[in-house]
């Protein structure tokens, strides 16, 4: 069993969605009346990334569960400056957050930021990105060792599946770590379906959005809980 602030991910399918900078306060709201599970902070695709802003969007959230991202452009993101400037962004928010994700190719400030949030006593999500294909299940299991190896509470991993075959591999990845908190998701028209049906394999969360997709294969935050409480 693990904890994300006050949130329990024990099985029960839990549902993430993104914003940016840009959300009306309207749709906080909204959010917070849906019962919304936990908020993606994507950082990376903040207006400014000056402190005091940040933070002040950061804050909008604080009645929720977050996970900050400040998610690097070789891996689907917008951040395209230094690593040192990450570093510090992702320090000067940790206190404001639940948690903190960060890519395992990240390797210059990864150790850091795994540091600085467990001193702060916030969770670290270690994960992986591939919008181009699936590797075969040896490699992605290596990745669930390295990332644990690292002292992730939770290993984020998704990647783009073109076939039948992809999914299973990442449902096998999913059904051998489900111990281990692990997220699991495929990418794409393929997966789609994944989105619902790897929370019953051990996935604690899935991903979904408001007014427009964050990554290939989501289903609005309506569809995606109208599914997960027909099918759980």
């Amino acid at each position: 069993m693990i904890k994300l602030g006050k949130l329990t991910l024990n099985g029960t399918p839990r549902i993430a969605v993104g914003f940016n900078d840009r959300v009306p306060p309207q749709a906080i709201l909204d959010v917070k009346d849906f019962g919304l599970d936990v908020v993606e902070l994507r950082i990376d695709q903040y207006s400014s990334f000056e402190v005091s802003h940040v933070l002040n969007e950061v804050k909008k959230f604080k009645n929720f569960p977050s996970i900050a991202t400040i998610r690097s452009e070789k891996e689907g993101g917008d951040w395209n400056l230094s690593e040192s400037k990450r570093l510090d962004l992702f320090k000067a928010v940790i206190p404001h957050v639940d948690a903190v994700d960060i890519e395992l190719s990240s390797a210059s400030i990864l150790k850091q930021v795994i540091k600085e949030a467990h001193a702060k006593k916030k969770l670290v999500v270690v994960s992986y990105h591939n919008f181009d294909s699936t590797p075969n299940f040896k490699t992605l299991n290596q990745i669930v060792y390295k990332a644990k190896a690292l002292k992730a509470d939770i290993v984020k991993i998704a990647t783009m599946t073109l076939s039948r075959k992809d999914i299973q591999t990442l449902a096998q990845v999913t059904l051998v770590n489900s111990e281990k908190n692990l997220v699991t998701i495929a990418m794409g028209a393929e997966g789609a379906i994944s989105r619902i049906f790897f929370p019953a394999l051990g996935s604690l969360m899935t991903y979904a959005y408001l007014g427009k997709p964050m990554a290939p294969g989501q289903f609005d935050y309506k569809t995606t809980s109208d599914f997960l409480r027909m099918v759980y």
